[in-house]
């Protein structure tokens, strides 16, 4: 652990608690909020909370436990599979519970850990901790994922993400029956105000556009395709329960527990069914498709039998 007791210097006095420690400690905000919830600040016994306002000369006691800088652990994920590798490009099929890559307050499986134990390099490019990867699934999410394996094709696929030159397809169960049958939400994201582990269509947040299509109807519940234009964290799942229709077994944002227990689901119903793109090395058109895991088929045939 670490303490450190100073007096609150007068180029920030007026701010909030967490802001205010991300700027004396060089803490990012995150992290200081984790702090100061933890009970880690106080003054002469008094605990603070992260939106106290600080004044010029409050005596503040910080203490915290220092967090490691996350590092890839090659540990093998059984049931994720390789759909494709060659000298640019690793396509997996990502199963539920799986991790993109490491990073602070995460100690589960990731894929870059389970590329690494089964001997796949992947790109130096980037942070060390995210070697290759150019896009993320939520750990709830399965699918398809592309990880750059050479430096080029970091680049030209980070090039063709930020561009929304990729075909990112997937297939959520939702609540209801949208309205219209197939449309397009288009609404900023940003953190949730409320919550710093959710998000929320916000005013200031950035423009991220989801078209939907539905497929399948059920008595209680819509089987959808849905196309992205913009990768903003659970962009699909906001979206979908913004408009009151959330993913099937996303407790996050609304779903009904009721419903996600009948249907045997411990996550949500999405699933990154199929992802297309130019080829970086060979400049070909390529597409790869994934199948539906085994809770997400056995969900569906529950909702088919009402």
């Amino acid at each position: 652990m670490e303490t450190r007791r100073f007096p609150v210097p007068p180029g920030v006095a007026g701010e909030r608690l967490d802001v205010a420690l991300a700027r004396i400690l060089g803490f990012t905000r995150t992290f200081a909020a984790e702090v100061i919830e933890s009970g880690g600040v106080s003054s002469d016994g008094r605990l603070w909370s992260k939106s106290d306002r600080v004044a010029e000369g409050d005596t503040l006691e910080v203490t915290w436990q220092p967090k490691s800088d996350p590092a890839i652990v090659p540990v093998g994920v059984p049931g994720m599979a390789i759909v494709h590798a060659d000298d640019d490009i690793v396509v997996v099929d990502k199963p539920v519970g799986v991790a993109a890559h490491p990073s602070v307050g995460w100690d589960g499986p990731t894929v870059l850990g389970a590329l690494a134990a089964a001997g796949i390099r992947t790109s130096t490019a980037g942070a060390a901790e995210r070697a290759g990867i150019v896009h993320r699934l939520d750990v709830g999410t399965s699918g398809l994922m592309v990880v750059a394996a050479s430096d080029r094709a970091y680049t030209e696929l980070k090039r063709a993400f930020h561009d929304r030159k990729v075909d990112k397809v997937y297939h959520a169960v939702v609540q209801g029956h949208p309205d219209p049958l197939r449309g397009t939400i288009d609404a900023p994201i940003g953190r949730h105000p409320g919550a710093r582990w959710k998000f929320a269509v916000t005013s200031d947040g950035k423009p991220s556009v989801t078209h939907y299509e539905t497929q399948e109807a059920f008595r209680s519940a819509s089987l959808l395709e849905i196309h992205l234009e913009t990768g903003r964290t659970h962009q699909i799942r906001v979206h979908l329960s913004t408009q009151r229709h959330p993913c099937v077994g996303d407790d996050m944002y609304g779903a009904d527990p009721a419903l996600t227990a009948r249907l045997g689901l411990t996550r949500q119903w999405l699933h990154a069914v199929r992802l297309g793109f130019r080829h970086p090395g060979t400049e070909e058109a390529v597409e790869f498709s994934s199948p539906y895991l085994d809770d997400l088929a056995r969900a569906l045939e529950v909702l088919r039998a009402d």
